[in-house]
């Protein structure tokens, strides 16, 4: 009896402690040798594990091949959902996936890593994958039959049209049957397109009908759909991509309409909480203050009160200080024996602020250039401010600014790390040189991204 008792005892504890597995196999590898699992709830992802990535050399073609393994173990108790194994700090260093109480294996390439990725285990991913690849084969000639139509009317572009039409219905049915029960049943209905049942006669009207039935499929009270990155790559391509247009005045017009279209069809909760602060966070870091400023002011200052983050907000506005229509952020220097200020310097209607450094090769090249330019267009008084190394103690910049006469010239450090120095952490640069372009109350009118912008803008006015 006791025999038996211990022995149920250990088949309990196995189960208990049994184990999903998700392996990843990198190639080429990755610098990096760590990895780390994310869990995606809404707009966030939420850390589940980290792991290293372990290295291996293989032949392929009688050449040596990199490889770079990793492997999560997950507990029976694991909750089913997306999930994101990030390998990179910034740009595209992840892969997304689905677990449903199974174990996943991949294979992918880190430098193109949804284009490469093939899921050798996971019934789940396979699925979802041979459903992404059929549909998009067939939606890519719908596609291209439309165009065809457009441009010349084509009789037998329309007849082609109307025959993948129907075939991507088929494609659609097959795989809303096959996942029948499945996780990815959720990604594969919402997934597809809308296609009239005949080719539209021009490009406007198409656009109109795309734009129009968009999130035709989209459920957006499923809450699979909301724990992935399925809503916001939606919405960010609806708001960013679809609505576009290189005439500045109508870009912003057509983004703000698109946003207002999105949030009217969300419905109240988390979800559009979560599609608001996605998108304040994705026009932050394009450093677009106006339009930041638009949506806290029209949306979400209208959620419930128990629904706004005063820390969320702090810190993206903070981190806008620095941008067009905001006063540049106040700083001191000397000049000899004088103490100056940018926000009472008053010797020109327009002023010209760099940040560079000596440390920075391309500021030591660009910066002579920029000096030989402005001193041909005196319209602007202009002020540098180098970022130095504090060990530097100045002295490459003390003689470099020799050759920057009638410039104002600044420079500040910090004993840890020069980035932390708080003029530079006031106007979040991203790098250096980085150039405002200031009116005469020092409030930020342009932020040109390189010296032939900075040419350019003072070259037309």
């Amino acid at each position: 009896m006791m025999k038996k008792l211990l022995a149920l005892l250990i088949f309990a504890t196995s189960i208990v402690n049994a184990q999903y597995t998700v392996k990843g196999t990198m190639t080429p590898t990755e610098k990096n040798n760590w990895v780390i699992l994310y869990k995606i709830e809404g707009a966030k992802q939420k850390f589940v594990t980290n792991t290293t990535i372990q290295f291996d050399t293989v032949i392929v073609g009688g050449n040596k091949q990199a490889l770079g393994k990793f492997k999560f173990d997950l507990p029976k108790t694991a909750q089913s959902g997306a999930y994101r194994a990030t390998y990179r700090n910034r740009g595209a260093g992840f892969v997304d996936f689905f677990f449903n109480k199974e174990n996943v294996e991949f294979i992918f390439n880190p430098k193109f890593p949804d284009e490469s990725v093939v899921f050798t285990s996971s019934r789940e991913n396979k699925l979802y994958s041979k459903y992404l690849q059929a549909y998009g084969a067939v939606q890519k000639k719908i596609d291209e039959n439309q165009i065809a139509y457009i441009k010349e009317e084509n009789k037998d572009a329309k007849k082609a049209y109307r025959k993948q039409v129907k075939q991507l219905e088929d494609v659609q049915e097959t795989y809303e049957n096959k996942s029948e029960g499945m996780l990815v049943h959720h990604f594969i209905k919402a997934s597809q397109r809308y296609n009239p049942s005949s080719p539209v006669d021009n490009m406007e009207d198409y656009l109109t009908t795309v734009g129009d039935n968009f999130f035709r499929y989209i459920d957006f009270k499923s809450n699979a759909l909301f724990n992935s990155s399925f809503l916001v790559d939606r919405i960010n391509d609806y708001v960013f991509y679809l609505n576009n247009s290189e005439d500045k005045q109508l870009q912003r017009k057509l983004m703000r309409g698109a946003i207002n279209k999105v949030i009217d069809k969300l419905p109240k909760g988390k979800l559009k909480k979560s599609a608001l602060e996605f998108l304040i966070t994705s026009l932050a870091d394009k450093r677009d203050g106006e339009a930041v400023d638009w949506l806290f002011a029209e949306h979400y200052s209208k959620l419930p009160e128990s629904q706004q983050d005063a820390e969320f907000k702090k810190k993206k506005l903070d981190l806008l200080r620095a941008t067009v229509g905001r006063t540049a952020p106040d700083f001191s220097w000397k000049e000899g024996d004088k103490e100056m200020k940018l926000s009472t310097l008053n010797d020109s209607d327009k002023y010209l602020l760099v940040f560079w450094s000596t440390a920075c090769p391309h500021c030591v090249r660009d910066i002579p250039n920029l000096y030989s330019f402005m001193n041909n267009h005196k319209n602007a008084s202009v002020i540098s401010f180098s970022i130095e190394n504090f060990d530097n103690k100045f002295k490459d910049w003390t003689e470099f600014v020799k050759t920057l006469p009638n410039w104002h010239n600044a420079a500040g450090t910090h004993p840890e790390y020069k980035w932390d120095n708080e003029t530079v952490r006031s106007y979040n640069l991203l790098g250096t040189p980085s150039y405002f372009i200031l009116d005469s109350n020092k409030k930020i009118i342009a932020v040109p991204n390189e010296i032939e912008d900075v040419q350019k803008y003072f070259e037309g006015h």
